[in-house]
């Protein structure tokens, strides 16, 4: 997609009736200027979120005592005001070329600090993923005066939100990308779960200590041991409750529970329903199945 350069701005009137993202610019860019350099705490636009992310070339990103140097692939992610300057790579010989958003906080700042605490402040994302194309779109449609109105240019800044938050949770799930350790744990509960499994088993399963296999396992699969194993025995007690005639307790066995009371309150955390409420339909809705995050 051949994106034109330059920066558009958005200054629509404010709907009082409803809630809406605020997307204040976008734009793509190619600089070769050693005098380019914002610093975050000179600028008086703000509060704004900036998102940039380089197609080629070099920049230089610096916050919290950090110096990063943004080449191809990467983004950085800026709040205005706020203790940072990023700047063009002087001894870069290419020019920085990149594209970029920005937008006010309202609504999003809670998607942004938890992609900002899960994948930092300057992280690697693939050119062809969900949001960097979104991104395109977004730069592309400015350009071309496709965002007429606040509706649209709130859709796009929620839906590029919402994909850059979705896209940290996946990664996190692609078993591929999580040491051999958790991977090990992860299959042996998805082989084991009608047994009593113990977190300290499983820590001394894989060789670590309960501290240090708590940590891992929950900062790969974003769950905590336990509550992941409380979603597989769910998952197959749904199976058992809508394939079969078995009792409460006989299921409540099955997938590794003392006794029914106790697997009905676990369901019950996990599902919002009872077993018996999930079985006969009596929610409302008769659930083939649920599907959880």
């Amino acid at each position: 997609m051949n994106i034109p350069r330059g920066t558009y701005g958005f200054r629509f009137a404010e709907d009082k009736e409803l809630q809406l993202c605020v997307l204040y610019a976008a734009g793509c860019d190619s600089i070769t200027d050693p005098s380019y350099h914002w610093d975050g705490l000179e600028r008086s636009d703000g509060p704004l979120l900036l998102f940039q992310y380089t197609i080629s070339g070099e920049g230089v990103f610096e916050s919290n005592n950090r110096i990063h140097h943004v080449t191809a692939g990467q983004a950085f992610l800026a709040e205005i005001p706020g203790v940072h300057r990023y700047y063009y790579h002087s001894a870069s010989k290419e020019p920085w070329e990149f594209l970029f958003l920005l937008f006010r906080p309202t609504l999003i700042l809670p998607h942004w600090r938890k992609f900002l605490r899960e994948a930092g402040e300057v992280p690697y994302l693939p050119a062809d993923c969900t949001p960097i194309r979104l991104l395109r779109m977004i730069v592309t449609d400015a350009a071309a005066g496709r965002i007429t109105d606040p509706l649209i240019a709130s859709s796009s800044v929620y839906q590029f939100m919402t994909e850059l938050t979705r896209l940290q949770k996946t990664t996190l799930r692609n078993r591929e990308n999580w040491s051999k350790n958790i991977q090990i744990a992860v299959e042996y509960i998805e082989n084991n779960y009608s047994k009593m499994i113990s977190i300290d088993h499983l820590a001394e399963y894989v060789s670590l200590s309960k501290y240090h296999f708590i940590r891992r396992f929950s900062s790969s699969t974003g769950l905590t041991p336990g509550v992941y194993l409380t979603r597989v025995r769910t998952e197959k007690a749904m199976e058992l409750l809508r394939g079969t005639t078995f009792s409460i307790e006989v299921i409540a066995e099955q997938v590794g529970y003392s006794s029914g009371s106790y697997f009905i309150k676990a369901f019950r955390s996990i599902t919002g329903v009872t077993p018996g409420e999930f079985r006969s339909g009596g929610e409302s809705l008769v659930y083939r199945k649920l599907f959880f995050d």
